[in-house]
């Protein structure tokens, strides 16, 4: 028998029964409409994390006070954790391959000038700041390059900081009163957006040591270091280690690099974006039960014209090949369905919910149509199987 005879029986079979080829096939379409909805926001989410972190560069380093790894040793021994000092972010300046440092400390404090008062983020950081995360000075400059123990008491604002206590009017040179401290606004800088929920262009920049002695703190919650391009990360880690271990006497701080962020940070989404396609998956199998049930209910109906074939001469494979062809078309052909079907849901999606990141890579549309064609070709199996194996008399028997 010709492929195009085969083809021309398993459409006829198919179109004899239009309603239950459709309820069969939109098994299929849901399952792969649910997995593609899903992995599409999951790698939206995905991307979209990676870019914010991405959007600061990928040669920062960042330390802590602090050991999250277990050391051996007797217990109670070396349990005073050293803070982080400027004169350490001073000390790493000299480190090989290191171009820029920032020690950061932070809070939350209300924020008056212009007559105006408002809560937001104080940012104390050193003048390398804008340097490090990639950020532009929209009017007038940075906190100028001085020594930070004798820093004055500069502030520059976000952009939306800016608007809320100035409007429209000139910020640069105002007074700034934070707590109980007043500082001289030098700069706006120029709009960054928003990382991880943190809000860049609500911010207020101070020196470092005016924050520790606003917030009362001894010892910094982070310094973050930008090293030259080209340089291995690794590299670059081991030397601030060693040099920042010396000064310390042990390692008691923990240092973390961009590129094991960036990381751990893909490997854990990776999974949740596999997760959230298993859920989807489920829809696949209960689609791929549906399709072994009409297709054994095919077999029980069509067994005359299984025999009908077989007596005048159809082989075993034959019969094999026109069920399974049927069971893979119902597959097939649900998949497309369901894969524009769930493009076009996830699309309509990030159209009403722009915050919303939505991406369908090319690689998991065609994992999904092959997923579907697979599943058409495992449910049709057994009942193909079946088909092929009637004994020609006994079925032309069959009533």
């Amino acid at each position: 028998m010709f492929v195009r005879d085969l083809v021309t029986l398993s459409a006829r079979a198919l179109t004899a029964h239009r309603l239950r080829s459709f309820l069969t096939l939109l098994g299929i379409a849901v399952g792969i409409a649910a997995v593609i909805l899903l992995t599409s926001i999951g790698e939206g989410v995905h991307r979209f994390v990676l870019a914010e972190f991405s959007q600061f560069g990928t040669n920062v380093i960042e330390i802590a006070p602090g050991r999250t790894k277990a050391s051996g040793g007797p217990g109670g021994l070396q349990t005073t954790v050293r803070l982080l000092t400027l004169d350490d972010a001073e000390a790493l300046q000299r480190v090989p391959g290191i171009v820029a440092v920032t020690p950061n400390v932070w809070g939350n404090s209300e924020v008056a000038a212009n007559g105006r008062l408002r809560r937001t983020m104080v940012q104390g950081v050193g003048p390398q700041m804008a340097e490090i995360m990639q950020m532009k000075v929209g009017v007038g400059a940075f906190l100028p390059e001085e020594s930070q123990e004798h820093a004055r008491p500069l502030a520059v604002l976000g952009p939306k900081l800016k608007q809320e206590l100035f409007g429209n009017e000139p910020a640069l040179g105002q007074r700034l009163r934070i707590g109980g401290m007043q500082f001289r606004i030098v700069g706006v800088m120029a709009a960054k957006g928003q990382f991880l929920g943190m809000d860049m262009d609500d911010t207020v920049y101070i020196p470092t040591a005016r924050a520790l002695e606003l917030y009362n703190r001894e010892g910094l919650m982070r310094i973050h270091l930008n090293y030259r391009e080209g340089l291995s990360a690794a590299t670059v880690a081991a030397d601030i280690k060693s040099a920042l271990a010396a000064r310390h006497g042990r390692e008691d701080f923990t240092l973390t690099t961009q590129e094991d962020m960036l990381r751990t940070l893909s490997k854990i989404l990776n999974v949740l974006t596999a997760a959230v396609g298993a859920l989807g998956g489920i829809s696949l199998l209960v689609g791929g039960v549906g399709i072994v049930t009409i297709m054994t209910i095919a077999v029980t109906e069509r067994t005359n014209e299984i025999g009908l074939l077989k007596a005048l001469g159809a082989r075993e494979r034959t019969i094999l090949g026109i069920f399974l062809g049927e069971a893979v078309a119902l597959s097939a052909v649900g998949g497309l369905v369901g894969l524009a079907l769930g493009i076009g849901v996830a699309q309509l999606l990030h159209l009403a919910l722009p915050a919303l990141p939505v991406r369908t890579p090319l690689s998991f549309v065609l994992l999904a149509e092959g997923v579907a064609i697979t599943i058409g070709l495992a449910a049709g199996v057994l009942p193909a199987r079946r088909a092929a194996r009637l004994d020609p008399v006994e079925a032309l028997r069959a009533e």
